[in-house]
């Protein structure tokens, strides 16, 4: 990973992920370019960050997603320090009932 450190990010996946088409063919990109444990743990800190977002507490969201308090207190910093981005998309999700 050292010789990557100093390269520019490439734009090319942002842009192709702007020109999928619907829900499953998005599913379907990112099945192909993540294993699994990623595509699970991305799922899963998007789902902290609603809960977080809907104000529940620590141990609730622990036993509704399964995530360490560490991955908890992770996603609280991004929503309260991170671009804002994931806390709007986060903010429109509706409770499960």
């Amino acid at each position: 990973m050292a010789k990557f450190e100093n390269k520019e990010p490439s734009l090319a996946m942002y842009e192709a992920i702007l020109q999928l088409n619907d829900l499953d063919e998005c599913r379907k990109f990112f099945e192909d370019v993540c294993t699994v444990a990623e595509m699970r743990s991305m799922e899963q800190r998007y789902d902290v960050a609603v809960l977080l977002s809907q104000g529940k507490i620590y141990n609730d969201i622990l036993n509704q997603t399964g995530a360490s308090s560490a991955t908890i207190s992770r996603v609280s910093r991004m929503l309260s320090s991170g671009t804002g981005v994931l806390k709007s998309y986060a903010e429109k999700q509706k409770p499960k009932e």
